[in-house]
């Protein structure tokens, strides 16, 4: 029996009408041989994954938060750890300032003649490149390839005489155009464009939004697969042709049909050793963000089927457990990291690397990552060495306190954050406040288009709403500080000293995913001087 054979026996009569929740800490390896979807319950949103060797590597978009540009590793394309990011800062000044959903779009990594590439869109600067010779260590400056406004999801491909393609979108927020694909013959090195190109693919009427487009070659055919009819609810569509301008005639692969799984589409098509197929893509999924799922597929008549067909109508749908990928390898069970005591480890969870012999991609000095500061933070915009120290205090994480911008937490880009883990948790944090300045602020916050932060300032433990204060109580300097997120992302605040019980603080807050991007949670130290310190970051599951 073939695999789609295989699948179909496998799959359910009816499928469930929601898909489960994905409490802390989400682990997608069941421990039977099997996983659990999605393989990260955390927002990679535009995910794109390569296989070199045994060893399998994803990054995906990161907008405005920096470092920029994850990657992520693993063995079994189920279990992942963070293993590095390609970018430190977005490369133009204006990412000095927090730029709600602009920044790092979709990217493509591919590995190119013992080289890896990263091609990435900032929708209003250009398309850019960098390269590394091992994806764990350092990367090269980002290279604007390609200037242009609305110019974004590029995916380069070497031919097999040797020239070079570059296919991608448009943005329609910038362009007007949402559902047109152009390919362009680019030079071999990745340092420009040899022509202006030709538009390979439009059909609104079928495929309203066109965008996310990865470039392959197969048995002498080309192929793109592209996402099509927008975040929430679209599909993934396959294009192939003879020739790489085209004409290229088009298949649904993908679709939500009977499954609770929205939007299934948007990834990387990848192999294994062992010569499985694989389909990685994103599912919207708020306000956690863009979620990842894995699904099988193979090859047939020249086209890849993927997930399960539940419908019968001959396009796959996403499935929500199915045997693991067959590798030869081991790959101990882990998810990225998340929990940071401050100490100079990492993480909670294992880390498993290819080639830890390159240089770090950041210098001596800098506080991310070279410091130990655990790779699961982001800032909230581009960033500086300056902001944080793990050297002033042993065990503790010192955030310098800088000026709120226009007296708004959420345009603030000194904001050290990260993805939420799961769809419920409870993180706590232990801040020590005695030294941030008059009038300054220093806690804990779940971010997004609206937000929330309970924070110890003026001598009070504050709770505000997008700058609003809503609750306070006396504090003692010395605070712990926690929130409790529900499945579908309700919060509820508490605070208690260094000893005793939690006290409730405040009504039920409900977190709001950004712009393009999920809501995240994590520290902050705002105002005119000072520092605050924090103990320690900690994530369990809701009791």
């Amino acid at each position: 029996m073939n695999l789609l054979g295989l699948i179909m026996l496998a799959a359910t009569t009816s499928a469930p009408t929601t898909a489960p929740s994905q409490p802390y800490p989400w682990t997608p390896d069941r421990g039977d041989g099997t996983y659990a979807n999605p393989i990260l319950c955390a927002d990679y949103s535009d995910p794109d994954v390569i296989r070199v060797g045994d060893d399998f590597y994803l990054t995906a978009s990161s907008f405005n938060c920096t470092p920029g540009l994850p990657i992520l590793h693993s063995r079994d394309l189920v279990n992942w750890t963070i293993a590095n990011y390609a970018i430190k800062n977005v490369p133009d000044p204006r990412y000095a300032n927090v730029q709600p959903g602009c920044g790092v779009w979709a990217p493509a990594i591919r590995y190119h003649e013992g080289k890896y590439w990263i091609f990435f869109p900032t929708p209003d600067e250009g398309i850019y490149v960098t390269t590394a010779t091992d994806p764990c260590g350092q990367w090269s400056e980002p290279h604007l390839l390609a200037p242009g406004k609305g110019l974004i999801d590029p995916c380069p491909l070497w031919d097999d005489d040797g020239k070079a393609y570059l296919v991608h979108a448009y943005a329609r927020s910038r362009s007007g155009i949402k559902h047109r694909l152009r390919v362009c013959t680019m030079a071999a090195d990745g340092s420009r464009l040899l022509d202006e190109g030709k538009t390979v693919y439009e059909n609104p009427e079928k495929h309203p939004t066109l965008e996310g487009p990865k470039f392959m070659k197969r048995d002498g055919m080309y192929y793109i697969l592209a996402p099509a009819g927008g975040v929430s609810t679209g599909w993934e569509v396959v294009l192939r042709s003879k020739h790489v301008f085209g004409p290229y005639e088009d298949k649904i692969v993908l679709e939500q049909g009977r499954s609770p799984i929205n939007g299934p589409h948007q990834g990387a098509l990848v192999d294994t050793p062992s010569g499985q197929w694989w389909f990685v893509h994103f599912q919207e999924k708020l306000p956690y963000g863009r979620i990842v799922h894995l699904q099988p597929a193979e090859w047939r008549d020249g086209w890849p089927v993927m997930g399960v067909d539940l419908d019968g109508n001959g396009i796959g749908e996403p499935a929500l457990t199915f045997n693991k990928p067959r590798v030869d390898v081991k790959q101990p069970t882990a998810i990225p990291q998340t929990s940071d005591e401050f100490d100079g480890e990492n993480s909670d969870t294992p880390l498993v690397k290819a080639n830890t012999s390159a240089p770090s991609t950041y210098k001596e000095g800098d506080c991310h990552p070279s410091s130990k500061l655990g790779l699961q933070w982001q800032w909230w915009a581009n960033h500086e060495d300056e902001w944080c120290s793990l050297k002033d205090r042993a065990g503790w994480l010192r955030l310098f306190a800088k000026p709120m911008v226009k007296n708004d937490l959420g345009k603030s880009p000194n904001l050290l954050l990260q993805k939420l883990p799961a769809t419920s948790f409870v993180v706590e944090t232990k801040v020590d406040a005695s030294k941030v300045g008059e009038g300054g602020r220093a806690g804990l916050t779940v971010m997004g288009k609206s937000h929330a932060a309970l924070a110890i300032e003026n001598d009070r433990v504050v709770l505000r709403i997008d700058n609003q204060i809503k609750a306070s109580s006396p504090d003692e300097k010395m605070m712990r500080l926690r929130v409790a997120m529900r499945d579908g992302g309700s919060c509820t605040f508490s605070f208690a000293g260094e000893t005793g019980d939690f006290k409730p603080i405040g009504e039920a807050f409900q977190a709001v995913e950004g712009i393009w991007i999920g809501a995240k949670v994590g520290i902050f130290c705002v105002g005119s001087g000072g520092s605050a310190d924090f103990d320690y970051f900690r994530f369990k599951p809701r009791s």
